[in-house]
């Protein structure tokens, strides 16, 4: 079986959807599935190019720019043929949001082909962000057209599945395939000294955060909680347009010696040491997201895998609730309730059983529910299941056309 990823960004890209495209498509390639992904370069990059990654192929299309966040790649279309020409895939894999996925709908190769949707989250209309509410009028014509087209649709949990009105037309080809990710390799089994800035210090609780510095994710919120702790420090991994006023609000607070913002980490090797790090050093992950834009929550994954109890946001309608099980692997509280956040905090600085309880239970129910290898045999299975599907379809319509001989001549 060969299958053609089709994504927005790839890693080294920041972003759970690349990660979660790149670490899928080499868990396939182990488990005998051939892939090719074909995504966007860098905005900014005015060329395209192609390089190997864990065992498949990854073609970059040049990359403008974007606009709403959506990537302005005028050659896309072009590329997304030459691909399907070259690399004769048996299915499309198409990851979205995305608005160079739609390109599908208008090139003939790939209209040939039977499509799997990965729904990795609605685009937000919740937000403040009114040219994003506006755009989406004239995006989601494009985006039901797709889900319309295709032959399964993967969302990564119940929860968000049943809250999304995107969704809701196509829930009867809708299976939920919760993200996974890998044991950690060799290399970042043993605790990496050499990024010391990814180190929680202090005497008090040692309280981690790792993702993109995006308006949902909700550390501003996280930084009130720290300054009503006297003693907790906090150590913030991601980059990202928000990073400039949350530095300012910690200075603000008087709590910016009580908090690191240690930037991106590459996942190259040393990357994931230095990741692993962080994690093994921390007591408490923190996920303080306001909004259905935290649509599964991949760092959580990496907590459980940790031993590390998390707390993060009881978000309705999103993954995370499906995630954490509240007062089993982590606590939850209401998002962007910063006192609810702090006692939450405070709760488990003065109990180190409940976080030695939680730790453990959240790594039995990743080994239970999310390694990658279940997540990578789950989506070989709707493959086989499309692709049997379709003989039956072939074998119908052979059988409904009547014998070869019984048909009029031309």
């Amino acid at each position: 079986m060969r299958v053609l990823h089709v994504g927005k960004f790839f890693p080294p890209h920041p972003g759970g959807i690349e990660r979660c495209t790149a670490d899928l498509c080499a868990a396939l390639e182990q488990q005998q599935v051939r892939t090719a992904v074909l995504a966007h370069a860098e905005p900014g990059s005015g060329t395209a190019r192609r390089r190997a990654a864990a065992g498949f192929d990854v073609t970059l299309a040049a990359c403008h720019g974007q606009f709403l966040y959506a990537p302005v790649s005028p050659a896309f279309p072009r590329l997304l043929r030459a691909t399907i020409r070259d690399f004769q895939p048996d299915l499309l894999h198409l990851h979205l949001p995305n608005t160079s996925a739609f390109f599908a709908l208008i090139v003939a190769a790939a209209r040939r082909l039977p499509w799997v949707v990965h729904w990795h989250a609605d685009i937000p209309l919740d937000t403040n962000r009114r040219m994003l509410r506006w755009a989406y009028r004239f995006y989601r014509p494009w985006e039901q057209a797709v889900l319309r087209r295709a032959r399964a649709i993967i969302a990564t949990s119940a929860p968000y599945r049943d809250s999304s009105a995107a969704l809701a037309p196509w829930n009867d080809k809708t299976r939920v395939i919760p993200l996974g990710i890998a044991p950690l390799s060799p290399v970042a089994t043993g605790v990496d000294q050499g990024r010391a800035e990814l180190a929680p210090g202090g005497t008090g609780l040692r309280v981690l955060a790792v993702g993109r510095l995006s308006y949902f994710k909700g550390i501003d919120v996280l930084l009130r909680a720290i300054a009503q702790l006297s003693d907790a420090s906090l150590v913030v991994i991601g980059d990202g347009e928000c990073r400039a006023a949350l530095e300012r609000q910690a200075a603000e607070l008087g709590i910016g010696s009580r908090v690191r913002f240690a930037g991106r980490v590459d996942m190259d090797e040393r990357g994931e040491a230095a990741l692993a790090a962080a994690y093994a050093n921390a007591d408490v992950l923190c996920l303080p997201s306001t909004d259905r834009a935290e649509s599964f929550g991949l760092v959580l994954l990496e907590a459980m895998r940790a031993r590390l109890p998390v707390v993060a946001s009881a978000i309705p309608g999103s993954g995370v609730t499906f995630v954490v099980r509240d007062g089993e692997t982590g606590v939850l509280v209401a998002p962007g309730d910063a006192a609810a956040l702090a006692g939450a905090l405070r709760q488990l600085a003065g109990d180190a059983a409940l976080r030695e309880r939680l730790g453990k239970a959240g790594a039995q129910r990743w080994r239970d529910e999310f390694t990658l290898d279940q997540a990578a045999q789950r989506v070989i299975g709707l493959y086989r299941s499309i692709q049997g599907t379709m003989s039956l379809e072939t074998t119908a319509d052979r059988a409904a056309a009547g014998p070869a001989d019984s048909l009029p001549p031309e």
